[in-house]
């Protein structure tokens, strides 16, 4: 069986591609390497080097594919605040390619990186898939565009695309330089500089840190599950919400706190009563278990 993963370089994709290798399906990644990294390349994965808002040179890359992960993207929301026409063009334009190119060639399912992001500030928690989303950033938009088309495609070409929201994914590989949801490794990075631990805001806003290895198990079991036809909308992250100062906490560093920025989520915690249902998913990894284990792979990598 042979499967496509866009975005296969990057922290989420490294990842799965290499537990798709793991369990011996034949595995082809496209990555323009904008935020992807060679060095997480699965040598074993057939890569090309393509950005997906190229219609025409991805195409024939989805040939005699069985199944596709899009995970490409743009993932940071004060990108997008600053650049709200280019990050557009990754998130909006270069996902209808990836659907289309799917949908040319058949595949028999595409699953599709979302974002918790789409819900905007709610006024209850955990956050539901039967909420109305409210985003507040570009990229929170352009997300919930990437789930209608998902539902679009799959109801007016037959081509099943499942959307899976996932909520402040951490782990090793994270972006260190990211100020956004991957804010763990920033924090990695500062201490290791002797630098304070910047914190946007109060500190007192919280995520649903979700460890990237229940992650990927979610990604493989919503392309098994056979009693998935498309169009639904699972959310992927923690029942438990960890404030960034508690975050900070567990980093340990001295603390310095800048304004609020536009667009950032104060809160999110996720109902993940769908994604048991339909998937027979929850996640495994406790948030200190998985910031040790983030923690120790930095170690690593800086040496």
């Amino acid at each position: 069986m042979k499967i496509l993963v866009t975005g296969g370089a990057g922290f989420i994709g490294s990842h799965l591609v290499d537990r798709l290798i793991e369990e011996e399906y034949k595995v082809v990644v496209i990555d323009n390497l904008s935020t992807g990294k060679k060095e997480n390349l699965n040598p074993k994965a057939d890569f090309y080097n393509l950005d997906i808002c190229d219609f025409e040179k991805i195409k024939p890359i989805f040939q005699d594919i069985d199944y596709v992960f899009h995970l490409a993207a743009i993932p940071r929301v004060p990108i997008s605040v600053e650049d709200p026409v280019g990050t557009s063009k990754a998130n909006i334009l270069g996902t209808v390619n990836v659907f289309k190119a799917a949908s040319d060639n058949k595949i028999k399912r595409v699953v599709f990186a979302s974002s918790s992001s789409v819900y905007g500030n709610q006024k209850e928690l955990p956050l539901r898939e039967t909420m109305m989303p409210g985003p507040i950033s570009p990229y929170a938009l352009q997300k919930l565009v990437g789930e209608q088309f998902a539902n679009l495609f799959t109801q007016l070409y037959n081509t099943p695309i499942i959307s899976l929201r996932y909520f402040n994914v951490f782990g090793p590989r994270t972006d260190l330089d990211s100020d956004y949801s991957l804010v763990i490794g920033k924090f990695l990075k500062q201490k290791s500089q002797n630098k304070p631990l910047t914190i946007f805001g109060d500190g007192e806003q919280t995520r649903g840190f979700c460890y990237v290895d229940d992650v990927v198990e979610a990604d493989i079991k919503a392309m098994k599950k056979e009693k998935l036809k498309g169009g639904e909308v699972i959310n992927i992250g923690s029942e438990k919400s960890f404030s960034v100062n508690f975050l900070a906490k567990l980093i340990e560093g001295q603390i310095q706190y800048l304004p609020p920025r536009p667009g950032d989520v104060l809160h999110t915690k996720a109902d993940i009563t769908l994604a048991k249902n339909l998937l027979n998913w929850e996640p495994k990894t406790s948030f200190e278990e998985g910031i040790k284990k983030t923690k120790e792979w930095f170690e690593n990598y800086k040496n």
